[in-house]
């Protein structure tokens, strides 16, 4: 959500499939930092509005770089392209650009969009492992536990399934409620912790 040059961002048609991630690098003068924060505030707001939007965040390197690093996702490419070819990304768009100075695009798809930072980015900026098995510890322990007691309470004679099936329709029912709901909600809710720099 960077402005671009005219359909500089227009996606072909794909057909639906896993959540896409988009991240953008950019780079915004210290002076304008109030503008453009305001700015891509009112980006996500009118993203919000439309089918298939999973969340955004967007952060800096470091409290004295020029960088901004941002991310926001789409359930499929669907839903991703009616964005991008949307008017009302348009009329956005023209409105930021004379904010933003360069920028960067990428787009991912699956879990790892969360957590990569963009290529051109310095190493340090991507969370460590540790930091990403927390946040999916994070979502998955909650959910299970709901799954588990729920469970259990509407469907007693689960249990006693064996162990394969019973893990099979666990795993089924867990992972698109992961990814497509949990995960982004935790890793947009802890992502200043993430993508803080480590302390000397």
């Amino acid at each position: 959500m960077t402005p671009q040059e005219p359909g500089s961002l227009q996606s072909s048609p794909e057909t639906a499939g896993p959540p896409v991630t988009v991240s953008i690098t950019r780079l915004v003068e210290p002076d304008r930092i109030p503008e453009v924060t305001r700015w891509v505030q009112s980006g996500v707001n009118l993203a919000n509005r439309y089918p298939g939007f999973l969340g955004s965040g967007w952060v800096r390197s470091t409290a004295r770089s020029r960088e901004w690093h941002m991310l926001y996702r789409f359930a499929d490419h669907d839903s991703l392209t009616t964005w991008e070819n949307s008017d009302d990304r348009l009329r956005w768009l023209d409105l930021g650009r004379d904010l933003v100075v360069e920028s960067r695009i990428e787009k991912r798809t699956g879990i790892e969009g969360w957590f990569d930072v963009p290529q051109d980015a310095p190493a340090s900026t991507a969370p460590p492992r540790w930091k990403q098995a927390v946040s999916i510890w994070l979502g998955f322990f909650p959910v299970n536990l709901v799954f588990t007691v729920l469970v259990g309470w509407l469907l007693p004679s689960f249990a006693g399934l064996a162990a394969l099936p019973r893990v099979l329709i666990t795993t089924l029912v867990l992972t698109p409620i992961m990814t497509f709901w949990v995960l982004p909600f935790v890793t947009k809710l802890i992502r200043p912790w993430l993508l803080a720099p480590p302390r000397a």
